[in-house]
């Protein structure tokens, strides 16, 4: 069980979640594991987290095949720069290492701001908090849980 695992059974979320191994040498994480688990990469989400006018930090959470607009998060949080996180910085922050950070079960509830093109889906895939395991649940309940907003993300 991982902090994200936890999180969804306590609040009683419908989700599943898929476990593959994970190849070391594989540095594109979210691709990995939409072909492991043998799904489409527009169902398959990648956990980012920005720095919002160089204090604040914030979670972005768009699809494993695209590229994040600074200027679409920034302008989503209400900001008016955004730019990545260092990774020291969100290691610390969300509990988990690279590759494997999950939107859920993060050290504290940062504003998070989930890609619009997970709205109309039935199920989308993210980070269960490790590399090689991912959980399936609806966009709707991640929203609610995280208190995120929807929004266009994507360059």
């Amino acid at each position: 069980m991982t902090p994200a695992i936890d999180l969804l059974v306590k609040h009683k979320i419908a989700h599943q979640v898929h476990e593959y191994q994970h190849d070391p040498s594989c540095q594109a994480y979210g691709l990995e594991a939409a072909e492991k688990i043998g799904v489409a990469p527009e169902l398959v989400f990648k956990t980012l987290v920005v720095k919002l006018d160089g204090k604040t930090l914030a979670v972005a959470i768009i699809p494993v095949a695209e590229k994040l607009s600074m200027k679409a998060i920034a302008k989503a949080a209400k900001a008016k720069k955004a730019v990545m996180a260092e990774a020291a910085e969100v290691q610390r922050s969300s509990g988990y290492v690279l590759g494997g950070v999950s939107p859920l079960g993060q050290k504290r509830l940062l504003t998070t701001v989930i890609d619009g093109s997970a709205v109309n889906l039935l199920q989308m895939y993210v980070s269960g908090g490790r590399r090689g395991l991912d959980i399936a649940l609806a966009p709707e309940d991640l929203k609610q849980l995280l208190k995120a907003s929807f929004a266009p993300l994507t360059a």
